[in-house]
């Protein structure tokens, strides 16, 4: 059982690995590449990440990347890899407000500040899983169905112990998240106000 797991999470981040070089290739790029095209690059860059190279190491790149950046929660993994897809619905500011408020109510305190232990709610804590329900609630509120399943699959995967931990925590936030939620917000606060300031400039009399 514990080399299937091991093996799902390498695959897990070899995909991952794969989809990140892809959206730098993307982003550097001025073509946008087909739905096909990411396909056949995500198994091909995937496959490379996953099987030993050789080159003096013995285990998979996927497996040293793992061992540096951890597993990544459920939501990390279906918002990263949903980035290839055709986009249909931008994912809303208020979800990124959200991910980034309770990031820093959370790690603060899961770190040792204070007594208050947020972390231990995560091992079966009714009021912290109806408290997740009812993020997914919000999501549709926001008519945003995307979010809706992604934390539906994210509570799913921590019910089957889909990875090693046993904490909802590790399933629906991490780190990397946290850090994308702040950044995207701090992005759209400067793409507003850069937007507000060539209106003015644009409407400036004579």
């Amino acid at each position: 059982m514990n080399d299937f797991m091991q093996t799902i999470a390498l695959i897990e981040m070899s995909i991952t690995c794969a989809v990140v070089v892809i959206w730098l290739l993307q982003k550097i790029s001025s073509q946008v590449f087909p739905g096909i095209t990411k396909l056949i690059t995500v198994i091909l860059i995937g496959n490379l990440f996953f099987w030993p190279l050789g080159l003096g190491m013995e285990l998979p790149l996927a497996a040293y990347v793992r061992g540096a950046l951890g597993d990544l929660s459920i939501v990390t993994l279906l918002l990263l890899w949903g980035s290839l897809l055709p986009a249909t619905k931008p994912i809303p500011l208020a979800f990124k407000c959200a991910i980034a408020l309770i990031a820093l109510s959370f790690y603060p305190f899961a770190l040792g500040v204070g007594m208050l232990d947020p972390y231990a709610w995560g091992y079966g804590s009714i009021a912290f899983f109806i408290g997740v329900l009812f993020f997914a609630l919000l999501c549709g509120l926001f008519n945003w169905a995307k979010g809706v399943w992604i934390v539906a699959i994210a509570i799913i995967a921590w019910a089957a112990h889909w990875h090693e931990s046993a904490n909802l925590w590790d399933y629906v936030l991490d780190p990397f998240l946290a850090a994308w939620a702040l950044i995207a917000i701090f992005a759209a606060l400067y793409q507003r106000r850069k937007d507000k300031a060539r209106s003015g400039y644009l409407f400036r009399p004579g």
